[in-house]
């Protein structure tokens, strides 16, 4: 990993670098696993391995689907493509670069990033080079396309729009950047006018596509408190932006708030620090705060309608959605189901002991999760 000025934060779990490199006792001890009433049962699928998986440093390489076909990657450039209903390899290739980014796999492509800046565009056929493309430092979010652009944010707090077609450089954007920040960017949200995206130092800024310059600017964050844990204010999640325009933005430290798109004008905001992006279902908004709560916000005025706290401390994964059931990994490579209507827990899997650190992927009923030490797994929800 490149010397940087980052901290990382995993429920609680502090890792200091750059000043200093000792580790933090955990704010918020793990809870042990509590009995439940099952009602609905995690059925394994398949299960294949996916090269050395995330490594010491537990890149976040999430896996992407894209059709019928699932991509996968280890942190020493492993990249493979399955069959998402069977398993079955349909291809490994072994690329040479240090990955460190989530995948997104698209319109026949795969994207990825890697630590020392490198942007790679792949072919979901073979695996094969189509181009190669730098930014300013390493990639930790997953690449973001439009139409014509594929859009990266690096943890310099850069932005940079590339050519889908070519990886030539269309326009860059950078904003001031703490000292020590999260370890980890937040990741862009993009549509063929506007990227919206969160910085390190709380803001968030909408640009436009055509030239990068940006159109509104809104703060989310701001630092306070004596110690620099306190002071920390990182956008790291990604913007989740509806159908209707609206915009919903956790921080850390800070605010979960919901914006008008268009112009940034705040709708609504509540206290709330995390460093998990969000998810949206119906009227419900489903989010995870630093200590490892589960909360259901009626996503048009920000009330709570429940709360789930069995898993604090526990390092979960951001939240998924599957068969009317939130989906979270944690530490332990649990693979826990939480109804989302009443918040209880409804089904326990564990995948495997080596943890669970991306969020899991979901279609229907069948989930996809991938370990930390590069087991990948299909499971279906059985009820």
């Amino acid at each position: 990993m490149k010397p940087t000025f980052l901290i990382a934060a995993v429920a609680g779990l502090l890792v200091l670098t750059g000043c200093a490199r000792n580790q933090v006792e955990p704010q918020y001890p793990p809870k042990e696993l509590a009995s439940f009433e099952e009602r609905a049962e995690l059925a394994s699928a398949w299960s294949e391995r996916v090269g050395r998986g995330l490594g010491r440093a537990t890149y976040p390489i999430a896996p992407s689907r894209d059709g019928d076909a699932l991509f996968a990657a280890d942190e020493r450039g492993r990249l493979a493509a399955f069959d998402a209903d069977d398993g079955d390899r349909r291809w490994q290739v072994e690329l040479e670069v240090p990955v460190s980014s989530a995948l997104t796999a698209v319109a026949g492509d795969i994207y990825l990033g890697t630590r020392n800046g490198e942007v790679l565009a792949l072919s979901q056929r073979d695996g094969s080079v189509r181009w190669r493309a730098r930014v300013p430092s390493e990639i930790l979010a997953a690449p973001q396309p439009n139409q014509q652009l594929l859009v990266v944010q690096s943890v310099d707090g850069s932005v940079t729009a590339l050519d889908r077609a070519s990886g030539e450089e269309r326009w860059s954007y950078s904003a001031s950047r703490p000292s020590l920040t999260l370890r980890g960017t937040g990741t862009p949200t993009v549509i063929d006018p506007v990227t919206f995206a969160g910085f390190a130092n709380g803001r968030l800024v909408t640009l436009d596509n055509r030239s990068g310059q940006p159109l509104w600017e809104r703060r989310i964050a701001v630092a306070q408190g004596r110690s620099d844990i306190d002071r920390l204010v990182d956008l790291a999640g990604q913007p989740v932006l509806t159908p209707d325009g609206r915009l919903f933005v956790s921080s850390f430290n800070g605010r979960l708030v919901a914006l008008e798109a268009t112009r940034g004008e705040p709708l609504w905001a509540i206290d709330y620090s995390s460093y998990h992006t969000p998810i949206l279902v119906g009227d419900f908004l489903f989010a995870v705060n630093e200590a490892g709560h589960i909360h259901a916000l009626d996503a048009n005025d920000g009330s709570e309608i429940w709360r789930n706290t069995a898993l604090e401390g526990r390092s979960i994964t951001a939240p998924a959605f599957a068969d009317g059931k939130l989906v979270f990994g944690d530490f332990e490579g649990y693979l826990h189901l939480i109804d989302a209507r009443s918040g209880d827990i409804v089904g326990r899997e564990r995948v495997d002991r080596s943890g669970i650190s991306v969020r899991p992927i979901t279609e229907g009923r069948r989930i996809h999760v991938l370990a930390n030490d590069g087991t990948l797994k299909a499971l279906d929800i059985r009820q």
